[in-house]
């Protein structure tokens, strides 16, 4: 089969691979149908994430075809459109059982390293390097799913496929920020970020109550899907004082939730974004942390922090004393989607959540390379790039 494989540090290609085949009997093979790019797939792309191989096949969020099952699966069909998590879970380990499903237990093949990064090791998950158990990638033609029981989900007659894949991780993801952030009705969020993430957060707050809505970001494309599709306000950071305008527009007090939705290449504005390159490029700090250090000086006192934003390791200058002081609450975590997927999938069946607007370009496996090079530059308005395998 033919699948998007990264070479080195941004050099990526299509290449002919070897197709999946069962290994476990709750494994299903799914023909791809559509995958697509995502923000946090930039980090391997880089080489941020130090755990990647020549070959390794990109991508984890798609949906697609049941084309084969193990002897052991028993809610999956051959025929079936799904749309597959991009962390896989079996369902049956203490995390699994408590709702963590990204931190499984029994999926990661791999544990050491996550065990000396980070104490102990997460799930295991689609398309993200050794780190996460070396799993083949979305951005192919065939996929092997383990547990397809658990992490493949039947999509509504009435959501297309370019809806469905954003179900895989995105919309999951910005709804995790948001819940799990505790957003209640009369709330004010601020979502640094105007990303498919950011702006599934942005959504989800709204759904979920949220008196005012303020999504952070530069780019005019991003900062115009979501007046038009998400229903929140925007302020561009390159403009003026972002703390200030923050304070104006919260009477004083700051965002009851903020959430970022940035990730370890956040970009601001002044010398620390040049102090945080350098850093990052000679490995005295693993991540570029400004969109946090913002969010938690923003946040009100008493506030909540959420970090959605994928980070690998270390950050400099983290403003501890604001969260002490400031008596934040912070919480993170990797999309702990089998809990929120089939009920996002209902709401992008009845119109609550748009997604398909997340997509300006689309176009064919084998010119995947072009794709990650737009979404990457921000070419061309380029928001997330969609692959027919």
């Amino acid at each position: 089969m033919r699948a998007l494989c990264w070479q080195g540090p941004n050099k990526l290609g299509v290449e002919t691979v070897d197709d999946p085949s069962i290994l476990n009997p709750h494994d299903i093979i799914v023909k791809v149908t559509a995958t697509v790019t995502c923000g946090s797939d930039l980090h391997l792309l880089a080489g941020y994430v130090p755990f990647m191989r020549s070959g390794d096949i990109l991508g984890h969020e798609f949906v697609g075809e049941v084309v084969e099952i193990g002897s052991a699966v028993r809610q999956r069909q051959i025929g079936e459109r799904v749309v597959v998590c991009s962390f896989i879970a079996c369902g049956l380990c203490w995390p699994c059982s408590q709702g963590l499903w990204s931190l499984c237990d029994n999926t990661n093949p791999n544990p050491g390293i996550g065990e000396g990064m980070f104490g102990t090791s997460s799930g295991g998950c689609f398309g993200y390097s050794a780190l996460t158990g070396a799993y083949a990638g979305s951005h192919a033609q065939y996929v092997r799913v383990p547990f397809g029981d658990i992490g493949a989900f039947t999509i509504p007659d009435e959501v297309t496929d370019q809806q469905a894949v954003f179900a895989s991780d995105a919309v999951p993801t910005g709804w995790q920020g948001a819940f799990d952030g505790g957003v209640k009705p009369g709330d004010v969020v601020a979502v640094w970020g105007a990303g498919g993430v950011g702006q599934m957060a942005a959504r989800s707050a709204i759904l979920l109550g949220a008196e005012r809505v303020i999504v952070i970001d530069r780019l005019p494309e991003r900062l115009d899907q979501v007046t038009r599709f998400i229903g929140a306000e925007t302020l561009d950071f390159s403009e003026g004082d972002l703390q200030a305008r923050l304070r104006e527009l919260t009477g004083g007090r700051g965002p009851d939730v903020a959430i970022e939705a940035v990730g370890m290449e956040a970009h601001t504005a002044g010398l620390i974004q040049t102090y945080d390159k350098i850093k990052q490029a000679v490995r005295a700090q693993t991540d570029r942390p400004q969109a946090v250090r913002e969010a938690i000086i923003a946040a009100r006192k008493g506030g909540t922090v959420y970090v959605l934003g994928v980070f690998g390791g270390f950050v400099d200058k983290f403003p501890l004393g604001a969260v002490m002081n400031k008596g934040l609450t912070m919480r993170s975590g990797q999309q702990n989607g089998h809990k929120f997927i089939p009920m996002l999938l209902e709401r992008i069946a009845r119109g609550q959540i748009s997604t398909d607007h997340l997509v300006t370009h689309e176009m064919s496996l084998e010119q995947s390379p072009r794709g990650y090079e737009m979404f990457k530059n921000k070419e061309d308005g380029c928001v997330r790039a969609l692959f027919h395998p």
